[in-house]
């Protein structure tokens, strides 16, 4: 196989007068972790759906590496998938459940798959209706995970999981990623996206508004900068990058700082400076940038 483990172009769906998605334009490469990221009504689970094959596009096309997603018997052969909301089948014990997915998926590690139940704490001896909404998400991140499928799609895959098996999502995501799978991750955990994704999609009312590298993502939204100085305070108000400058009282001044930092680290090392903080933003500040009241 070549070429990205995703791919869209155009990708559209309408339903009536509602645009769930439009034109979304999409790619990861294999051996990333994409964050897809977006509040309710975004368009996450429509992109979900038509990559699955579950809905038709309006417009536009998707394609799992080389095959197209609507062709669901070849596509589906090089994904595995985890549901927001799991249901299993409430007769069957856990193990039953997982053989099951076993033989209708792209197949399955045996020895991964039993190595994934031991660090997931997971019962499989147990009935499935006597599973908590946990439970029931370890037998589907189990059954993806062990697939080793080359295009994970996972979505809200953490809802309901504990904090200490959260950490082990987290460590199970990186290994295949190691592994050169790919994995399109939609959560609204922003520290879930921030700690596991290399890069974040940003929709909002089923638009594509932003595509960045965490790194890139952070550096478009202002830094908080304060600093203390033993001596006479610089003038920084006229410095490229430095907006909204505030003075503290006893040598101390905040000032948001962005775009290139070189000027302002340069006024700021001309002075005797005794103190430094800079304060980066969060996920979670970028994020509100989009969905707040001064949001694009």
């Amino acid at each position: 196989m070549s070429g990205p483990a995703l791919r869209t172009v155009d990708l559209s769906k309408r339903y009536g007068r509602v645009t769930a998605l439009d034109r979304l334009d999409l790619e990861v490469p294999v051996g990333e972790v994409l964050g897809l990221l977006g509040p309710n009504g975004a368009g996450k689970s429509t992109t979900m759906r038509l990559l699955l094959g579950l809905a038709r596009p309006t417009a536009g096309r998707a394609w799992i590496f080389d095959r197209a997603a609507g062709d669901v018997e070849a596509a589906h052969r090089l994904l595995a998938h985890v549901p927001a909301d799991v249901a299993l089948w409430p007769g069957m014990t856990g193990a039953e459940c997982l053989d099951l997915l076993a033989r209708t998926g792209p197949g399955t590690d045996r020895a991964y798959r039993a190595e994934l139940v031991a660090r997931f704490e997971l019962d499989v001896d147990r009935p499935a209706r006597t599973y908590s909404t946990g439970n029931r998400q370890k037998v589907a991140l189990v059954a993806a995970f062990a697939t080793r499928a080359p295009l994970l799609l996972l979505d809200e895959p953490t809802s309901g999981l504990d904090p200490l098996m959260e950490q082990v999502f987290r460590a199970v995501v990186r290994e295949a990623r190691e592994n050169g799978q790919a994995v399109l991750l939609s959560s609204h955990q922003l520290d879930e996206v921030e700690a596991l994704c290399d890069r974040v999609a940003v929709l909002r009312s089923g638009r594509l508004v932003e595509v960045a590298r965490m790194a890139d993502l952070r550096r478009l939204h202002r830094s908080e900068v304060e600093a203390s100085f033993a001596g006479v305070v610089p003038a920084l108000a006229a410095v490229p990058g430095v907006d909204g400058l505030e003075a503290l009282g006893e040598g101390r001044v905040r000032f948001l700082l962005s775009g290139s930092p070189a000027a302002a680290m340069a006024a700021l090392a001309a002075a005797d400076v005794t103190t430094l903080r800079i304060t980066e933003p969060s996920l979670e500040d970028v994020f509100l940038t989009y969905y707040g009241t001064g949001g694009r």
